[in-house]
C-alpha cells in the first residue's frame, strides 16, 4: 500500500510544483533548461511505475460492496476517454468545460470508486480525484478568467469520440495486464 500512495503523492507533487512553486520551477528551468521537461517525465513515469507495482503488491481489502456494474463503468470510461482526447487540439467541449483532462481524470476516478470498494481503489482513484480537483482551482487561479473558444468543425468532435472508442477498446483487452483484473 505504501508504493501505490507514494506514486500517487509523486504524481500530485510534480504536478503541483508549476502551480504551487512557480518560483522553484524557474529555478529548475533555468538550471536544467529543456532538461527539466525530461526530469519531468522520469518523475511522471516514476510514479506511474510505483502506481502499478504498489497497485499489484498491495493486499486486497474490501470496505464496501460495488455501487455500479461495469456496464455503467464502460460508459463512463468511453466519456473520460473522450475528455481526454478533447484536451488536445479543437473541440466543442472546450466551449463548456475549461479542463477537459482533468475532468476525464475525475469522472474515470469516480466510475471506478463506484464499481470498486476495496481499499487500494480509494487510494488511487480519490487520491486521483483530489489531485485534479485542486489542479482545476490552482490553474483557474493561476491563468484567471476562462476565454471560451470559438466553434470547431463537427468533425473534430467525431474523430475524437472514435479515438475514445478505439482507446476503450485497447483498455479493455489491456487492463487485466497493468490492472491485475479484468473489466468484465
Amino acid at each position: 500500500m505504501q508504493m501505490l500512495l507514494i506514486g500517487v503523492l509523486l504524481w500530485s507533487g510534480v504536478h503541483y510544483i508549476p502551480g504551487f512553486m512557480p518560483d522553484f520551477k524557474k529555478k529548475l528551468v533555468e538550471k536544467l533548461g529543456n532538461a527539466y521537461k525530461g526530469v519531468f517525465a522520469l518523475a511522471i513515469v516514476g510514479s506511474i511505475v510505483l502506481i502499478v507495482m504498489g497497485w499489484k503488491s498491495t493486499e486486497v481489502e474490501v470496505l464496501y460492496d460495488p455501487i455500479i456494474d461495469a456496464g455503467a463503468v464502460s460508459v463512463a470510461m468511453v466519456v473520460a476517454f473522450y475528455l481526454f482526447a478533447a484536451a488536445h487540439g479543437p473541440s466543442n467541449v472546450k466551449r463548456f468545460i475549461r479542463h477537459p483532462m482533468l475532468t476525464g481524470v475525475i469522472v474515470w476516478g469516480g466510475a471506478h470508486l463506484l464499481a470498486n470498494g476495496e481499499n487500494r481503489s480509494i487510494v488511487l482513484f480519490a487520491g486521483m480525484i483530489i489531485w485534479a480537483v485542486s489542479e482545476i482551482f490552482i490553474i483557474n487561479k493561476r491563468e484567471g478568467a476562462y476565454e471560451v473558444p470559438g466553434p470547431a468543425p463537427i468533425m473534430k468532435d467525431v474523430i475524437k469520440i472514435v479515438a475514445a472508442v478505439v482507446i476503450f477498446s485497447v483498455m479493455v483487452f489491456a487492463h487485466p495486464y497493468f490492472a491485475g483484473v479484468p473489466v468484465m
